[in-house]
């Protein structure tokens, strides 16, 4: 997510970070550094000027604090001022002893539709009753790909095919729930921007429905014009909160959620992804932790809930002991194939996020594949005791598993490392973390 921004921000860290000293002079290359790296995520030039300056002016006025580096003040005072760049903290907050109205608006190929499908089943999940309402009459198969996206999720759907008035549905829909559900989210048209009708229709459908709250939906790869299109539609109908997407590896996306967050409505959601669980709740400080390669830890247990993995203690606790068998490794293959990838799960972790190189990790999923065919030809026994693979064993898995004995040497060496990475470095570190954030 969002690489260019945060492989920028990470090696001007970096190169502070590898610095004899910090002085004046570095202080000022590392701003010129951010200043680069911000405005080629598509931040307007204006507000990456302003934020970089309050950086610096912080960093060579404010002493550390007792205890801290001068490298730790920099990067502390960074992190507080990408935070802000970012928007307020706090999300939407439904309640469900009460039946609540979404809204939903934005310009057709914002991904508006998806967006409405992955908030069904994210509140689903949560324990709300959820109802969603076909509301797009504009565009032909809106209904039926929302409809889609609804049964994955055993949501169910309003429609009136037969009705081509939004706003009448739009109100049929929200009273057809009300005895039945907590929460209705409305999929409304989208148009081109300058399309005045459907600013009018948006009026109209607000006026009509009355909604607890209006999400409005902004592509992400569009940058910093998000702010002049979310201006538009806050004129036609307040914007209650904003949600970006498309920001799995989008360029501008910096651009786009610095943009949206300097219109003073809230970045409740970003889309992560193409599968309908790459929505997330939209926190400024967690994200920038991320994107310093710091981590997020709540991101990830709340990633790992919604992805209905089922997480077996022993096995855990033999990985975070570092005395892991090769079915534990097996069975951490099959798991990620429901996160989508293993670099959205290790960015999330703090120590790990951002210290592997992108292709070596890019070649270590590639390689899943292979390692997944080798396990599965090795007995009971070797997968349990891994060290008594010799010659004649290896050779016989390798056949086996369609591989050569180079591949099974290497899934083993992988595995040896890995083993001892966690035993050594980080299985004592990683166990308290995991505490803290179940404790939260």
């Amino acid at each position: 997510m969002l690489d260019s921004l945060r492989d920028g921000l990470q090696a001007a860290v970096r190169k502070l970070v590898g610095s004899t000293t910090v002085d004046e002079k570095t202080v000022k290359e590392f701003i010129r550094d951010l200043q680069r790296t911000l405005i080629q995520a598509d931040v307007n030039v204006k507000m990456a000027l302003e934020v970089t300056e309050r950086v610096e002016k912080r960093v060579l006025q404010e002493k550390p604090a007792p205890g801290i580096t001068r490298k730790d003040q920099v990067v502390s005072v960074l992190y507080e001022e990408l935070a802000k760049l970012l928007g307020g903290e706090g999300g939407m907050s439904l309640n469900k002893g009460k039946n609540t109205a979404v809204v939903m608006l934005g310009v057709q190929g914002s991904g508006k539709t998806t967006v409405t499908g992955k908030m069904a089943r994210y509140y689903s999940k949560k324990g709300f009753k959820v109802g969603v309402v076909a509301a797009d009459t504009f565009r032909p198969g809106a209904v039926v790909q929302l409809k889609t996206l609804a049964s994955s999720s055993g949501v169910e759907v309003y429609s009136d095919e037969r009705e081509k008035d939004s706003v009448k549905i739009a109100k049929a829909g929200r009273k057809f729930f009300e005895p039945s559900k907590n929460l209705v989210i409305i999929d409304t048209a989208g148009r081109h921007k300058e399309e005045k009708g459907l600013l009018q229709e948006m009026k109209e459908i607000v006026g009509a429905v009355k909604p607890d709250v209006t999400l409005l939906v902004i592509d992400g790869t569009i940058g910093q014009q998000c702010y002049n299109q979310a201006l538009a539609f806050h004129q036609a109908a307040p914007v209650g909160g904003i949600v970006v997407t498309k920001l799995d590896g989008a360029a501008k996306g910096g651009g786009a959620l610095a943009a949206a967050a300097a219109t003073g409505a809230k970045v409740v959601f970003i889309g992560t992804g193409e599968r309908i669980d790459d929505l997330e709740e939209f926190a400024p400080s967690r994200f920038v932790g991320r994107l310093l390669g710091m981590g997020d830890l709540r991101a990830l247990m709340e990633m790992v809930r919604m992805s209905e993995v089922e997480v077996d203690e022993k096995a855990a606790q033999r990985v975070m002991s570092g005395k892991m068998t090769m079915d534990d490794l097996l069975a951490q293959f099959e798991q990620m194939n429901k996160f989508g990838s293993l670099k959205k799960v290790l960015e999330h972790i703090p120590g790990f996020a951002g210290a592997m190189n992108p292709q070596e990790l890019e070649k270590a999923e590639g390689r899943v594949k292979v390692y997944k065919s080798i396990i599965q030809s090795m007995t009971g026994a070797e997968k349990a005791d891994p060290e008594r693979i010799n010659s004649s064993r290896l050779k016989r898995i390798a056949r086996g598993s369609g591989r050569s004995e180079r591949d099974v040497r290497e899934l083993l060496s992988r595995y040896k490392q890995m083993k001892s990475l966690v035993k050594a470095s980080k299985g004592r570190e990683f166990r308290q973390m995991m505490r803290r954030a179940g404790a939260e």
